[in-house]
């Protein structure tokens, strides 16, 4: 009798863990079907980037996408807020027009750069001239009173306009190798030239500005063709812009040969006063440990030289797109779910910081954070981000992945811990497995990466998709496991260069007033 009980026992643990292996695999597929055969992945991409478009932090745009995202939740029925952790300095972006207008005319391609005063409205008309290269400070200072009523050059002349891979492909190996001396040679002058001025690059628009300048112009290439990098000015009362390289050097070669080129620039930009930051929260609560979480994890803000398309448009509709078809298919989670869409990364990881710091009730039952912010690619590395079992739980989590997708997916297990580069290190530092979602490049850092080339048409839909999938079944499978997560950390190695042993990253305060103290 005994022997036929425990056999009908084990014959019933059998089927239930086989009926739920059949209901895991039948979700997957519902969920594979969902984000192939109904995506809104270019829906929501439009309606963020084309309509929206960039969302600096501070300005009326990154209100709008924080609204725009909440009101798209809650079309779905999915709950989702607002949630208020700081303010700063408001800006709102105009029109930016530069013009050559001698010894030649002709309309330049470039922009002011974010938080830059704007000109009067009928716009500031100029002579250019060179940062002088002096042999000191005093020098420096002897020349300082060039600079009023001017424009300033402030950016070192490339050398040439191609990038290295276009170089790689069609010079000569001895004329290669020349120019990256040359560049090599001209970067080393520009921080000389620095040093002997005795200001830093970041001290010195003010320095020129106090002396009567009219306005700045840099060139921040990206290294790739059309591609400039667009970050904050540093002035307080005078434009600042920035010109794609070949305007840039145009002008720089007028200014050197002595040809006296004049800049017409006008600029629209204003101060809107104090703005709020928030991150926005979606949430699928949980219907057996609703106390236990797993968050999504994306970056809402962008810088402004763009769209913001794949830093980080890509990783906001991955997320949306992920907690729709998890509502569709997956309506009553184990654990609950939830979207951070952060603000403020840009300016120091500052709404996921915030989150940490304001909710360590949350903190302290985070299954698993999954965190997407480098670019378009499909997901092509995991790393166990330095928790000693991270293999056994995300291993078993990715084990579900269909294969066409986690066969491209390198992992190292367990990893080191990161301190910074995105929001999974406000959860890391906090002692929570909190997991970068790595993609393929596809030129990120070059081309796109706070370019004024990070626009919709560089989105690749089909890998974005490859990376919903991914995402929504590993939030499936952490959400049903039986087992919580470990938070066992790796123990550092002694350091051979300092002799001492590494430390986990520590935890940091967010700048909740920013540009405003």
């Amino acid at each position: 009798m005994k022997t036929l009980l425990k056999v009908a026992i084990v014959c019933l643990l059998s089927s239930s863990h086989w009926a739920m292996a059949q209901d895991a695999d039948a979700i997957i597929e519902a969920i594979q079907k969902e984000a192939n055969e109904n995506s809104q992945l270019e829906r929501l991409a439009h309606e963020l980037l084309d309509v929206i478009g960039p969302r600096l932090v501070g300005t009326p745009e990154m209100q709008q996408s924080h609204d725009w995202v909440v009101n798209t939740y809650k079309e779905w029925g999915i709950l989702a807020e607002n949630e208020k952790w700081g303010e700063w300095k408001g800006w709102q972006r105009g029109i930016s027009h530069i013009d050559l207008i001698a010894p030649r005319v002709k309309t330049l391609q470039g922009m002011q750069l974010a938080w830059s005063p704007s000109t009067s409205s009928k716009g500031i008309t100029g002579e250019v001239i060179l940062l002088a290269d002096v042999t000191d400070s005093d020098a420096f200072a002897e020349w300082l009173p060039n600079v009023k009523g001017k424009f300033v050059l402030t950016s070192m002349l490339q050398p040439t306009g191609r990038p290295d891979d276009n170089w790689e492909e069609y010079a000569t190996e001895d004329s290669f190798n020349k120019m990256k001396e040359a560049r090599d040679a001209q970067k080393q002058a520009t921080w000389e030239r620095y040093g002997k001025i005795g200001y830093s690059w970041r001290m010195l628009p003010g320095v020129l500005e106090d002396a009567g300048a009219i306005g700045f112009v840099q060139s921040y290439w990206s290294n790739g063709f059309g591609a400039n990098k667009i970050f904050s000015a540093r002035t307080k009362k005078t434009p600042t812009v920035d010109l794609s390289l070949e305007d840039y050097g145009l002008v720089y070669r007028l200014a050197e040969y002595g040809d006296k080129p004049v800049l017409r620039v006008k600029t629209e930009s204003k101060e809107t006063g104090v703005s709020g930051t928030f991150n926005t929260i979606a949430t699928i609560k949980g219907s057996e440990l609703p106390d236990e979480y797993i968050i999504l994890s994306a970056h809402l803000d962008s810088w402004d030289g763009a769209a913001g398309a794949t830093d980080n448009g890509t990783g906001t509709i991955i997320m949306m797109e992920t907690l729709r078809i998890l509502k569709k298919i997956y309506p009553n989670p184990k654990r609950t779910i939830l979207v951070g869409h952060w603000g403020s990364e840009e300016q120091g990881l500052n709404g996921s910081r915030a989150f940490v710091e304001d909710h360590p009730e949350i903190v302290e039952n985070i299954q698993a954070v999954f965190n997407q912010d480098d670019g378009t690619g499909r997901v092509v590395s995991l790393s166990g981000a330095g928790f000693l079992r991270a293999h056994d739980f995300l291993g078993r989590w990715l084990s579900k992945v269909p294969e066409e997708i986690s066969d491209q997916i390198e992992t190292d297990f367990p990893g080191t811990p990161t301190s910074g580069g995105s929001d999974d290190a406000s959860f890391v530092a906090a002692g929570v497995p909190a997991f970068s979602l790595a993609s393929l490049s596809w030129d990120y850092w070059d081309y796109t990466w706070h370019t004024n080339l990070d626009t919709y048409d560089k989105i690749v839909f089909d890998d974005v998709r490859n990376t919903v999938i991914l995402t929504a079944v590993l939030t499936y499978m952490a959400s049903e496991d039986d087992e919580k997560s470990s938070r066992e950390k790796i123990d550092f190695p002694i350091s051979e260069r300092t002799g001492k042993q590494g430390t986990w990253p520590k935890q940091k305060s967010p700048n909740r007033r920013g540009g405003l103290d």
